[in-house]
């Protein structure tokens, strides 16, 4: 019995001495950041973009369905999804590589924003500390609408303007129903996703984005019928 305590602890020690480390090391990525670019000042260099929208020239729609299939808490948690993160990380260690993330709308602007898309640890964990400064200096209005013109829609659409106009020659407060969940579901995955090149699949994802809506109460299925068709 003695052994085995001995080889427990040992472990456990082994564990936390890893975990320390990819926590101290993912802090000093994020205090790197943004020592060489502040937060604030890189939302500002952010929103002076022509082909920045402001989030009341958004389609409702299209705000509700991002939420839906991307981060369904968003509007409950504080940057990070623990649930979304703990069930990631029983995928990977069964897949044993480091596949899902968790990922929440914070996280993912946090990404577009600072880091490389890389799934790495420490990365990982810098973004974790990341999203926390976000929440603390920017609400959820806010967010959303900056991670919706920092995304990658494909075809080399950076935002949901240049998106929007490339996929549709519509501004984004222009766009159907349709349009506005097709759009939403790009980011995803956006070569795959990529309507031009990919109808079939986008269409696929558009019926995908439909039905998280329609589960979390941002759609029902009368309306659901009507975009459908």
């Amino acid at each position: 019995m003695k052994l085995v305590k001995k080889i427990a602890i040992t472990i456990l020690l082994i564990f936390i001495c890893i975990g320390s480390y990819f926590i101290c090391s993912g802090y000093q990525m994020y205090k790197n950041a943004i020592t060489k670019m502040p937060l604030k000042d890189k939302i500002t260099t952010i929103r002076q973009k022509e082909d920045y929208t402001k989030i009341d020239d958004m389609p409702q729609i299209c705000l509700k369905a991002v939420v839906s299939v991307e981060d369904h808490r968003f509007y409950k948690h504080f940057g990070i999804d623990v649930i979304s993160i703990g069930r990631a990380f029983v995928n990977d260690i069964k897949k044993m590589k480091f596949v899902e993330g968790g990922s929440t709308i914070t996280q993912q602007l946090a990404k577009n924003i600072y880091f490389t898309q890389d799934k790495k640890i420490v990365r990982k964990v810098a973004e974790i500390f990341m999203a926390f400064s976000i929440e603390s200096n920017y609400n959820k209005d806010e967010i959303l609408e900056l991670y919706l013109n920092t995304s990658y829609f494909g075809n080399g659409f950076y935002s949901v303007k240049s998106a929007s106009l490339g996929y549709f020659n519509k501004l984004p407060k222009d766009m159907n129903d349709s349009e506005s969940i097709m759009l939403a579901g790009i980011p995803n995955a956006p070569s795959l996703y990529n309507p031009i090149q990919n109808k079939n699949l986008a269409i696929e994802r558009q019926r995908q984005v439909i039905n998280k809506m329609i589960k979390y109460g941002n759609l029902d299925k009368v309306e659901a019928e009507k975009i459908i068709k």
